[in-house]
């Protein structure tokens, strides 16, 4: 098929996990090949689900899923599996080619080139579980784009990259040829490359398409609610107003009571009319994350630290005390051991970092496997407050989990079956119900939406407690208080 020809094509498919949880109903779409689009939505509206329904993973409950026979698809997953953590760089590519590969070298030379993660000695020989937790997500990425394929899928692919590499991935995405369908919050890398949007609306479980980038469709979506309240607004005018006469003709009796009753006819016949307007994707309501109050002096010293540097572990010193109500941002490029030093702490075991008696942690782990996949939202909920000394209080347990958008139809869903979005607000929500001493945050806006962003900076800047940050989106750094700075490279 040429440029241009439909290669994925939904009809009417309907697809759902539960009786009660649907995710899509009867969604019609065509994806042209060579097109390159953004997926849009709301947490937990289906955008990863509608990648699995594309690689097969899924199957639809009713309707049809179409690819082009004989098209080739590739997706970035999300994370590494364990059985693959002591395979070499060369031989974790190789994985992912049916046929030998004689020239996989130089390919993977390539792909690393795109994903900023070159300068390596040796690359092809090292072991998966050698790189850091950001390292391994430029891997992950890479091992979809050295496939080559004529469908390209990247789920929040910049993610863990630094700004360098988004400038790479952008230039890679912009050049390429093929079909390429992205989910992604970060609108400058989307306005760079897409060309056209599909809206997941979790309310309607449509989908709807739209020309233009990320931001001709916010205009657009804008646009068409005020236009939509201007006309319900229009409807319920002449609706009150016909009620209104229809009440005062029925007091009259006799002929004008038929007449009263065609009037309310009418104005139920214009109820139907108001359109359903769309529910603009929901904020988190603004939140505090309680201290932990019988903490006092320093809650944590650094005396020393390890770094990875020029592929070697190397010990520097530090003279670094934190107590309430102090920020430390902890800075250095990826691969330098940032994860591993915040994980060490978390766990007590870092050799130059010693936290008070009696601290309680919250740690965000970017992966979320500080949550248990197989808890409910609920279950994790009670476990951070039960942690935190206060006895589990389910009406407070539900308000907390209101406040990030866990609602009764999910509060119960297992969190592994949860978006990797709706994950980051269980893992918040834990935090505020754990109240810690010691808040230690490793990446925390990774899959967050957008609009969430600045009400989580708040809460940060506002946390009374001491606080260990890693972020590399210096726009949500920017809204934080930092009352330290630790650059791990100096």
């Amino acid at each position: 098929m040429s440029k241009g020809d439909t290669i994925i094509r939904f009809e009417n498919l309907s697809f759902q996990y539960s009786e009660i949880k649907h995710i899509l109903e009867e969604v019609n779409l065509s994806v042209r090949r060579g097109a390159k689009i953004t997926l849009m939505g709301q947490n937990g509206a289906g955008k990863s689900t509608i990648f699995k329904l594309i690689t097969g993973e899924y199957t639809p409950e009713e309707g049809r899923m179409m690819v082009d026979k004989g098209t080739s698809i590739a997706i970035a997953r999300q994370v590494i599996p364990r059985e693959e953590m002591k395979l070499t760089v060369r031989d974790f590519f190789l994985q992912f080619f049916k046929e030998k590969v004689y020239d996989i070298d130089p390919r993977i030379d390539a792909v690393l080139e795109v994903v900023n993660l070159t300068g390596h000695k040796d690359v092809y020989e090292r072991t998966i579980d050698s790189f850091s937790g950001g390292q391994q997500a430029r891997l992950l990425l890479a091992s979809a784009l050295i496939q080559d394929p004529d469908i390209l899928l990247l789920d929040e692919p910049t993610n863990n990259l630094d700004h360098a590499g988004i400038d790479h991935l952008t230039k890679f995405l912009v050049d390429y040829k093929k079909t390429v369908l992205v989910i992604s919050h970060d609108a400058e890398f989307l306005n760079a490359f897409t060309e056209g949007v599909l809206y997941l609306d979790i309310y309607t479980k449509k989908i709807e398409q739209y020309v233009g980038n990320y931001n001709d469709v916010l205009k657009d979506i804008t646009a068409r609610i005020e236009k939509e309240n201007m006309k319900n607004a229009q409807l319920a005018k002449e609706i009150q107003a016909k009620k209104a006469k229809a009440n005062q003709f029925a007091f009259k009796g006799g002929q004008m009571r038929l007449v009263a009753k065609k009037m309310r006819e009418k104005a139920e016949e214009l109820e139907e009319d108001i359109v359903d307007v769309r529910k603009e994707d929901k904020t988190i309501r603004q939140f505090v994350i309680p201290v932990q109050n019988d903490t006092v002096g320093s809650i944590i010293t650094i005396d020393s630290f390890t770094v990875m540097k020029n592929h070697k572990i190397t010990e520097r010193t530090a003279n670094m005390i934190l107590r309430k109500n102090q920020h430390l941002l902890l800075r250095g490029p990826n691969g330098i051991g940032k994860s591993t030093l915040l994980e060490s702490m978390a766990r007590g075991t870092a050799k130059g970092a010693k936290i008070g008696a009696g601290v309680r942690v919250g740690y965000y782990r970017q992966d979320f496997s500080t949550l248990d996949f197989n808890d409910t939202c609920y279950e994790a909920l009670k476990k951070a407050m039960a942690e935190s000394g206060n006895r589990p209080a389910e009406d407070r347990i539900r308000s907390v989990a209101a406040n990030f958008l866990i609602t009764s139809d999910i509060i119960n869903t297992k969190i592994g079956a949860l978006s990797e979005g709706q994950k980051g607000m269980v893992a918040f929500a834990t935090l505020v119900l754990l109240e810690p001493g010691l808040l230690i945050l490793d990446e925390p806006t990774n899959h967050i939406n957008f609009r969430h962003l600045p009400v989580i900076a708040k809460a940060l800047s506002m946390y009374a407690g001491a606080m260990i940050l890693v972020s590399h989106v210096p726009e949500f750094v920017s809204q934080i208080r930092i009352d330290e700075i630790l650059d791990l490279d100096k």
